[in-house]
């Protein structure tokens, strides 16, 4: 099998890592990535590269920035020629970003097979972006690979049964698995834990449109932060555009001493700050899920999530940042807490069932 994947964001990135490390393994498949260059800041995408042996790009075609239907539709043109050169066996899409509808859109439209790992999730806020791009590229993909029971159920929901339809667990439950193992056996890990001397710290990350794009809810998660920052320790990585709109907004987060704002991690200083804290604060679906990985109490900025099992079981608590006191009444209620034993995404071989369905598939 002649495989292309379709890669352009951090969190897929991180997917890549494991599925492609067992796609190298099998004999007669073969598989090269697309990097759309929806991230493209070192921080956010070489690093990844670089520290978790993903294969290098055989094609970047530096689409990022500007509106979501002029990002699409550029990386939906790049992605097409690539294809109608290629003309590969199928193509491979991970999770919810534009990269990801283009990807399927531009494979679909070619009559080429789309295989979506992370098939099936569900907000149910079609407001969000990311709901549209996962809805759409279930309804064109030949695989859907789906993480969670839940999952499946989504998709029968929605009309969509059989044998397309395959359970294989969660490929960041892989990823996490493998690599904590790598970061730990490193020299040297994060530098801002050498800061913080031992004392203990929430982590926290913020990057989602509706968090970001609507100033009065930063606002409200800014105060709320440096509120906690007063008891606490909280270390905020900054999304590259999170910066740009705390500047436009004349937020000078950086000027208080219990709320560290640093750069972007890679995912093996990620995972290490994870282990390492009391409890997350995020808007991220994957961040949600290591937190969960690693035993930690989630507080998840948003409305819903697509990860209801954890909400379910404890480790997750929903915190929409209507205000500051709302915040500060969820993250207490957070601290120190645990939840119920699960185990809803596998025991981190998902990335080796998908390659076996892809290689049964091309025999």
């Amino acid at each position: 099998m002649n495989l292309i994947t379709v890669v352009g964001a951090r969190p897929q990135f991180i997917k890549a890592a494991a599925l492609s490390s067992e796609l190298q393994k099998r004999t007669g498949m073969q598989e090269r990535l697309l990097h759309t260059g929806q991230h493209f800041d070192d921080n956010m995408s070489n690093v990844f590269f670089r520290e978790l042996g993903i294969p290098a790009p055989c094609w970047n075609l530096g689409v990022n920035g500007g509106p979501h239907g002029a990002m699409t539709g550029a990386q939906l043109e790049g992605i097409e020629r690539v294809l109608m050169k290629e003309k590969p066996d199928a193509v491979l899409v991970y999770g919810d970003t534009n990269s990801t509808l283009a990807g399927a859109l531009a494979a679909a439209k070619l009559h080429i097979p789309v295989a979506h790992v992370e098939a099936g999730l569900r907000s149910f806020n079609r407001r969000m972006p990311e709901e549209v791009n996962r809805v759409l590229t279930d309804h064109v993909a030949h695989w859907l690979f789906a993480p969670t029971e839940a999952a499946v159920l989504n998709l029968h929901s929605e009309g969509i049964t059989g044998s397309k339809i395959q359970l294989v667990g969660d490929v960041m439950c892989d990823a996490a698995l493998h690599f904590v193992a790598v970061a730990a056996a490193r020299t040297q890990g994060p530098q801002v834990l050498e800061g913080l001397s031992g004392r203990p710290f929430v982590l926290a990350t913020i990057h989602r449109a509706e968090n970001t794009d609507n100033s009065e809810a930063l606002q409200t998660i800014v105060q709320a932060l440096l509120e906690l920052a007063r008891d606490i320790d909280v270390v905020w990585p900054l999304h590259p555009r999170t910066r740009g709109v705390l500047a436009n907004l004349g937020l000078n987060v950086n000027a208080n001493a219990g709320l560290h704002c640093i750069e972007p991690l890679g995912y093996l200083d990620m995972i290490q700050m994870e282990q390492s804290a009391q409890m997350i604060v995020t808007d991220s679906g994957g961040v949600q899920k290591e937190a969960f990985f690693f035993g930690k109490p989630c507080v998840t900025l948003r409305d819903e999530t697509e990860w209801i099992e954890l909400v379910e079981a404890g480790w997750n608590r929903l915190a929409p940042p209507t205000s500051a006191a709302a915040l500060q009444t969820a993250f207490r209620a957070a601290l120190g807490t645990t939840g119920k034993a699960i185990e809803p995404y596998g025991r981190g071989d998902a990335a080796r069932r998908i390659a076996d369905i892809l290689q049964a598939s091309s025999l």
